[in-house]
């Protein structure tokens, strides 16, 4: 069974940084495009960045020059690096995956359980 463990989330004064991990792990083939998404209290969940697995990225427009995404296939992991936090960054961050698993043979969409961002002082 696949699973996406996130780490790095926490309590950050605004200007601060903080860097989350996602691993997957499981019975992996192979792993398509991998992403973060944010949810704030009382609002959708949004797509705040993704990377392909040709190492493509993309970001919403409110984390450009601040946030970025990138990926090591060899450790199955994906990074997010936040810089110059604000408040409106406090959400649940979650990691997601398209990922081939080697028990049913397709692509499917995994989520990571989410995990907590403050931006505080």
């Amino acid at each position: 069974q696949v699973q996406l463990v996130e780490s790095g989330g926490g309590l950050v004064q605004p200007g601060g940084s903080l860097r989350l991990s996602c691993t997957a792990s499981g019975s992996i083939v192979s792993i398509n495009g991998m992403g973060w998404y944010r949810q704030a209290p009382g609002k959708q969940r949004e797509l705040v960045a993704g990377i392909a697995s040709s190492g493509s990225t993309d970001y919403v427009d409110s984390v450009k020059d601040r946030f970025t995404i990138s990926r090591d296939n060899a450790k199955n992991t994906v990074y997010l690096q936040m810089n110059s936090l604000k408040p409106e960054d406090t959400a649940v961050y979650y990691c997601n995956a398209l990922i081939r698993d080697r028990r049913r043979n397709q692509v499917d969409n995994y989520w990571g359980q989410g995990t907590h961002i403050t931006v505080s002082s």
